[in-house]
């Protein structure tokens, strides 16, 4: 019950930010010239129901609310952008006499900062932080007994000085040989357990703890985020990010990789679909797999929405 009425709540913000944000991004709004405001506002829903259907199925009901914004502040050689992710969605059986509760597909928090200063043309002295982690609980599906994630359960902070190549609003490749990674499992039963990459708990021979598990891990290395977006075709929008971290003191040949594709088609100035896909390898987690075989495992996502899709931005392309 608390996972659903967190889904409403969310779908309600979005209708409230949409609301406000219309205001502040008008033409005749108090927003200065050197800011450039985007904002999109995503709800994707789907409902499946089955009677006498010899192919199977279950009858259910999914919805997906998505929130993308951005801020870019320019103004003679100084450049700040700024970028919020933030989705949030379930799928929800709805059989008679069913017990299971609401499945999540997709939660995330995604935000990024980046203040550069221009040093030649195209060329920025940068200075970039991000946050990421996630709203509610997570499971193993079908298990819904033990969490696996919650909220900053992971929780990802960074921070990276380096050189910023900047060919437009649409492509840059950021590199930095001064670059920082912090994970926090602000859950001490996942921290026992050495998820994500912290030092797990000691135990004696009876399964008590000796040693809680860290709750915190720092990492040092180096980074390089590259972006590009393009019109694809008419009404088809691709927005997508590529990131590798290479940590100097542990294994710096092991790559975490973290990558986004993002694609936009647009039906109408209120219809839309979107196909996202997400490729994750960190060395530092270990997933088990279908086998029970435990290790590290590259993580991919794929998320195909259908719905309606509100955008709004105080400039033109």
């Amino acid at each position: 019950m608390k996972s659903i009425l967190i889904l409403i709540s969310f779908v309600s913000v979005l209708v409230s930010f949409s609301q406000v944000g219309d205001s502040l991004i008008k033409k005749d709004s108090i927003v200065p010239k050197f800011w450039k405001l985007k904002a999109i506002y995503g709800l994707n829903g789907s409902q499946s129901s089955f009677v006498n259907w010899n192919a199977g199925g279950r009858n259910n009901v999914s919805l997906l609310g998505t929130i993308s914004a951005s801020a870019t502040y320019t103004k003679n050689n100084v450049k700040w952008t700024n970028d919020f992710a933030l989705a949030l969605g379930g799928m929800q059986y709805i059989e008679k006499g069913t017990t299971e509760t609401l499945q999540k597909t997709d939660d995330k928090i995604d935000i990024a900062s980046n203040l550069g200063m221009k040093i030649k043309n195209h060329v920025y002295i940068s200075f970039i932080g991000g946050f990421k982690t996630q709203l509610l609980n997570g499971f193993s599906y079908p298990n819904d007994s033990i969490r696996i994630s919650t909220f900053m359960a992971p929780g990802y902070v960074s921070a990276a000085l380096g050189i910023d190549y900047i060919k437009s609003d649409n492509f840059s490749v950021f590199t930095s040989p001064f670059a920082s990674k912090m994970t926090f499992v602000n859950d001490q039963l996942l921290a026992n357990a050495g998820a994500f990459g912290v030092e797990k708990a000691t135990f004696d021979g009876l399964g008590n703890v000796l040693t809680a598990g860290k709750r915190f891990r720092g990492e040092f290395g180096a980074y390089l985020k590259i972006k590009f977006n393009k019109t694809v075709a008419k009404n088809i929008d691709l927005k997508s990010k590529f990131e590798l971290f290479s940590n100097y003191v542990n294994h710096p040949q092991n790559l975490d990789v973290n990558a986004e594709a993002l694609f936009t088609f647009k039906v109408n100035s209120w219809f839309s679909a979107s196909l996202q896909w997400s490729v994750i390898y960190d060395d530092d987690i270990n997933i088990r797999d279908a086998n029970g075989q435990v290790g590290p495992r590259t993580q991919f996502k794929s998320v195909l929405g259908i719905g309606i899709s509100y955008k709004m931005k105080n400039f033109k392309d």
